[in-house]
């Protein structure tokens, strides 16, 4: 509000054709999107709208995509293993149920894979369901990403009911304000899942990097003042508002796992050093593994997790985890005089 009867605005979708004098209406409502069942197999943009051209959506159940994260009361505390099926993360990098995970790795490096199989695995062992958030990437990569779970079943065309993941795009081409409120409408789309379907749901953003940077702009377009490096002085707390939603409860869990983009490769950009003080556990993607044919090609010394810790995960599996990385630590240190003596020289 800026007094006078005028206010300052964030549009949502694009502002070609907008002219003074045009009539301003108030719908006295935050953005409400549809929740449940009904998202299952579905893409929708951040006011909750399909996009996928499959008809409407029931909008008998929605919610606010504004909303307070959970009370201390409501939180579950005692610390458990999230298991994925997939080895190399469950044993070196464990997930923790109802944590954060960054997802680090470029292009071609098997990430659409992993994700997939992730879902896949939720889907059977834990008898939970999946959102994707697009968050400001390319739109090719959502529709090459739509397809791939087509074809795998992830997707159930016939029934859409009998999906595994509700997909939100808020791409590239978006305005800022679309690009900074997607993550909120996949969030709010989680949940539902987890506070009235009572499931544990994993809930993937592709970029969070891109989250920061749409506020960024927004920041800018606001009149702010910036911060470090041109970030928004509120950059914090505009992290916080959307990661404090994503935590276990007594009733389920949102399992988050977000890709990072680190520009420059520069990990004290003030964008990815906010996220990491957020992330439980790290999932780093090799080329080098990608191109020696190792999928998924997961990391095992760069990968990180906060759950390993022998009153967590127990006694032998720390054991076990511990000495596979001294393991590989030794063969990486013999890489290079393999390389250049060969093999009889050790």
């Amino acid at each position: 509000l800026l007094g006078n009867n005028r206010v300052r605005a964030v549009s949502m979708t694009s502002t070609d054709g907008l002219k003074r004098g045009m009539e301003v209406i108030d719908l006295d409502t935050p953005i409400s999107v549809p929740v449940g069942k009904a998202t299952l197999g579905r893409i929708f943009n951040v006011l909750g709208v399909p996009v996928d051209e499959m008809g409407e959506v029931s909008m008998e159940t929605t919610l606010p995509i504004h909303r307070l994260s959970p009370r201390f009361t409501e939180l579950e505390t005692k610390p458990s293993i999230f298991e994925t099926g997939i080895k190399v993360v469950d044993l070196l990098a464990p997930y923790r149920r109802g944590g954060k995970i960054g997802l680090f790795g470029g292009a071609g490096v098997g990430k659409t894979v992993l994700i997939m199989e992730l879902i896949n695995n939720i889907a059977k062992a834990h008898g939970g369901v999946s959102v994707f958030g697009g968050v400001g990437e390319r739109t090719r990569e959502g529709n090459d990403l739509y397809m791939e779970m087509k074809e795998s079943g992830v997707i159930n065309e016939s029934n859409l009911g009998e999906s595994k993941v509700a997909l939100v795009y808020g791409q590239m081409n978006e305005p800022p304000g679309a690009r900074m409120r997607v993550g909120l409408t996949a969030l709010t789309m989680a949940e539902y899942f987890r506070d009235v379907n009572k499931q544990d749901v994993l809930l993937f953003i592709d970029n969070i990097f891109r989250f920061v940077q749409a506020g960024a702009e927004v920041s800018a377009l606001l009149g702010r003042m910036p911060s470090a490096v041109g970030y928004q002085p509120t950059l914090a707390t505009e992290m916080g508002a959307l990661q404090e939603r994503i935590t276990s409860t007594n009733e389920g869990s949102i399992t988050s796992i977000q890709a990072v983009y680190v520009p420059a490769d520069d990990l004290t950009d003030p964008a990815p050093a906010t996220t990491f003080s957020h992330l439980d556990a790290t999932t780093v993607l090799s080329r080098n593994l990608a191109a020696k044919g190792i999928y998924p090609a997961v990391d095992p010394l760069d990968s990180t997790s906060t759950m390993l810790q022998i009153n967590i995960v127990g006694k032998e599996h720390y054991g076990t985890a511990q000495r596979v990385k001294e393991t590989l630590q030794r063969y990486k240190e013999l890489q290079d005089i393999i390389a250049i003596l060969g093999l009889d020289e050790l």
